[in-house]
């Protein structure tokens, strides 16, 4: 008698249970696939492989059982053997395997809340997809407009001619004219990457499906028109941030879009071109008085050409404004006449950014018109602003600043940078500053000594809040550093490559707390640099 082997009737049990019927669903989710960012249309050169009721797949344990079953010899090469008579199966037990209705008896309600932990931390694609083909159950949970809040759609153009890119988008639309409607319904924030020829058609869709859209992303994106982004204004009543940063859009499109959408306004960014002066033009007239974010940045191109900023009329124009970043830009103040009174300031201002690669024209006449009303500025981010000095810092009306970058990259060698006044900065943000950059800074190794002397000793006996320090490329010195991480247990970034005052091996960044330390014990244990 030839007995079954517990793997083989686990294959048969299997092999009994009917797969889900496909739905039409399932149509759309085999013509996309996923992407880096998102999800786009499978190739057309791609081959599909149809099975008829494909069954489950087997384990690796089931599969080595499967090949060590005896092959029966071929009829005429050996002797007949009496049929074995197969024993009925048992009724399976929990050990075999899990039991196959586990899904369906979980309410659907905490299967919604399962998937949405999964979306927050990942994004709705490309799991939800894939969870919509498991079982009915998970089909209806994966189907609940709730969970599609935030989506990335990227056009499949990279190693395309620009004809079959074409081709691919309109395939992609048409997915989307049956996407949008049946789970879009609930859309908060949508991001288009590189698409090129079908953005109309697709923000036609998004203004026709998605009414609770608060924000819109187009990057790399071309032949964004002002009718399109007007009617997107006008069907999405919630719209309150418009990124456009790297894509081609003409300056009449953003002005017609902001001054329909301008009194919900928010959040905006935009890259410099010949076109921003226009935009700039609309926000000077007061067309978006709530605006709170504001960054504009260069492109893969520089532009040579400077931005004149009318400082006060901005002030005067986005009085809410929370966030303003002009990033890598080459720009300068326009001129305050003799007489005029300064601009209002930005009370409500709580991060400036002026960060750039090369040297630009901001001082500390520049620097106290921009934040000469600003108390509740929280992060200062003046790198490669090299006209700035201690003093002119040490003169802001801020008291909580947290994040203070103060970074030289690349333009220190031909400028001639203070030698003294560091211990002005953190003798006034001591208590509050979490990260430091005084990297390419020319300060002396007193001067450094004292200022962060700083931080041994804070009010009240605390501990300084400082986790974040960046020395590279001063001339700070071995005993300064081993006081610091002393005084400081929450220090967990400490970058001193280029250090020249320090002993060999020890010029090198320190990213966590194990690190930071082994560092001190270094310190403290290698002989001085002679």
């Amino acid at each position: 008698m030839v007995m079954a082997s517990p793997a083989s009737r686990q294959v048969r049990r299997r092999a009994r249970v009917a797969p889900r019927a496909r739905s039409a669903e399932d149509w759309w989710w085999d013509r996309l696939a996923p992407s880096g960012s998102g999800y786009h249309l499978l190739p057309s050169d791609s081959m599909l492989l149809v099975l008829s009721e494909p069954g489950p797949a087997r384990s690796r344990a089931q599969r080595r059982a499967a090949r060590r079953t005896p092959r029966q010899p071929p009829p005429g090469r050996a002797a007949a053997k009496p049929k074995a008579t197969l024993r009925p199966d048992p009724a399976p037990s929990p050990e075999e395997g899990p039991d196959a209705g586990w899904g369906d008896r979980i309410p659907l309600e905490i299967l919604v809340q399962i998937f949405g932990l999964l979306v927050a931390a990942d994004g709705p694609m490309p799991f939800l997809g894939r969870a919509a083909r498991v079982c009915r159950r998970w089909q209806e949970a994966a189907s609940q407009p709730a969970l599609w809040h935030t989506v990335t759609l990227s056009s499949p153009l990279a190693g395309r001619p620009a004809k079959g890119g074409v081709k691919a988008e309109k395939k992609l639309l048409a997915s989307l004219e049956w996407l949008m409607p049946n789970r879009f319904s609930q859309l908060q924030r949508l991001t288009l990457i590189h698409w090129k020829s079908q953005v109309h058609p697709v923000l036609k869709l998004v203004g026709e499906s998605c009414p609770r859209l608060t924000f819109l992303k187009l990057s790399g994106c071309h032949g964004v028109t002002a009718d399109a982004l007007v009617m997107l204004a006008k069907a999405c009543c919630q719209l309150h941030s418009l990124d456009l940063q790297h894509s081609m859009v003409e300056s009449t499109a953003v002005v017609s879009f902001l001054e329909e959408a301008g009194s919900r306004m928010r959040k905006l960014w935009l890259t410099y071109s010949s076109q921003t002066t226009a935009i700039l033009g609309a926000l000077l007239g007061s067309c978006c008085p709530q605006l709170q974010v504001l960054e504009v940045s260069s492109g893969i191109n520089r532009n040579s050409i400077p931005l004149q900023l009318p400082v006060e009329a901005l002030q005067k124009g986005c009085p809410q404004l929370q966030v303003l970043r002009l990033l890598n830009l080459m720009w300068l103040p326009k001129p305050l006449g003799r007489g005029v009174a300064p601009g209002p300031g930005f009370p409500s201002l709580e991060e400036l950014c002026l960060a750039s690669s090369t040297c630009n024209f901001v001082s500390n006449e520049v620097l106290g018109r921009l934040l000469h009303a600003s108390p509740n500025l929280r992060l200062l981010d003046l790198r490669g602003c090299a006209r700035i000095t201690p003093a002119g810092l040490q003169d802001l009306p801020c008291r909580e600043l947290e994040q203070l970058h103060l970074g030289l990259y690349g333009t220190s060698d031909r400028l001639t940078l203070a030698k003294e006044g560091s211990p002005l900065l953190t003798q006034k943000w001591c208590h509050t500053l979490r990260e430091l950059d005084l990297s390419g800074q020319g300060f002396s190794e007193k001067d450094l000594e004292q200022a962060l002397a700083a931080f041994l000793s804070t009010p009240g006996g605390s501990h300084p809040a400082l986790c974040s320090l960046n020395l590279r490329g001063t001339r700070v010195t071995p005993s300064t550093v081993s006081s610091v991480i002393s005084s400081c247990p929450g220090l967990l970034y400490l970058n001193l490559e280029s250090c020249r005052c320090l002993p060999r091996g020890l010029k090198r960044a320190y990213r966590g707390l194990e690190e930071v330390q082994w560092c001190l014990e270094q310190l403290l244990t290698s002989p001085l640099p002679s």
